[in-house]
């Protein structure tokens, strides 16, 4: 199978560190001074780790190949990650181009943290295959990734990148809509706000609230979301029995 990836940055060098760690032929491609070789000087640091996580048949990091534009990328991949900046002129550039030169049937996936799927297939040749695949950082080794479509993406498309995510070791959710920052991002940002005004209002150091989060929900946060630890909270009467019992506190929440 072959990947493109086209933006080669952190995140972009992170997911073609991981593409080659599966086994796949990675063409890559960044319009910046020195890319290919920050690109390869990311990929060989990251290697390490993902050997120790383990490497898939035929995973090489000689399977990566650097072109000069987003045509010559695309032009023969199985299946397109952008990673490019987010500035929605510049994606706009990009899925132009990128839609124009890749093979129709070919999925084309942002890893955008801010744009909706309907910003990028504006300009795009066959927009119903331009999906979301935001990963949360670094993509070499967290295995989330947030799917979304538009209403005007197909689900032939969606169900083809969650497939290929799954297939490849990564744990895809979807947003069954669009919503601006997604599903991750959305929950951080509530927990920075919360964090923030602990801080600004007196109740707390940085340094406690920092604490407070590692040394109590965070542990169990790792291994259960907010909707489980409110069920397993609830015992055998499971979440109805938590919100019975502490619903009218948890009003100011």
């Amino acid at each position: 199978m072959r990947v493109a990836v086209v933006g080669t940055g952190g995140i972009g060098g992170g997911w073609a560190a991981y593409f080659l760690s599966r086994g796949f032929d990675v063409v890559a491609t960044d319009p910046q001074p020195n890319a290919e070789h920050d690109l390869r000087r990311r990929v060989t640091l990251y290697w390490q780790a993902l050997e120790e996580l383990g490497l898939a048949p035929g995973a090489s990091t000689d399977r990566l190949q650097f072109v000069s534009s987003i045509e010559q990328a695309v032009e023969s991949a199985d299946f397109v990650q952008e990673s490019g900046p987010e500035r929605l002129e510049t994606k706009h550039d990009i899925y132009r181009r990128m839609s124009a030169a890749a093979p129709p049937d070919t999925p084309l996936v942002s890893s955008s943290s801010f744009f909706l799927v309907s910003d990028l297939q504006r300009v795009a040749v066959r927009p119903e295959r331009v999906v979301l695949g935001h990963p949360f950082n670094p993509p070499h080794l967290v295995p989330l990734v947030e799917v979304a479509g538009s209403p005007q993406t197909s689900e032939v498309a969606i169900h083809r990148v969650i497939e290929f995510y799954k297939h490849i070791g990564k744990k895809p959710v979807r947003l069954k809509r669009e919503i601006f920052g997604h599903i991750a991002n959305r929950l951080q940002s509530a927990l920075w706000r919360e964090a923030f005004h602990l801080i600004a209002s007196g109740v707390a150091s940085a340094e406690d609230v920092d604490t407070a989060m590692t040394e109590g929900p965070g542990m169990r946060g790792a291994v259960l979301g907010p909707c489980m630890v409110w069920h397993v909270s609830g015992g055998e009467g499971g979440i109805r029995s938590t919100v019975a019992h502490m619903g009218r506190h948890s009003r100011p929440w």
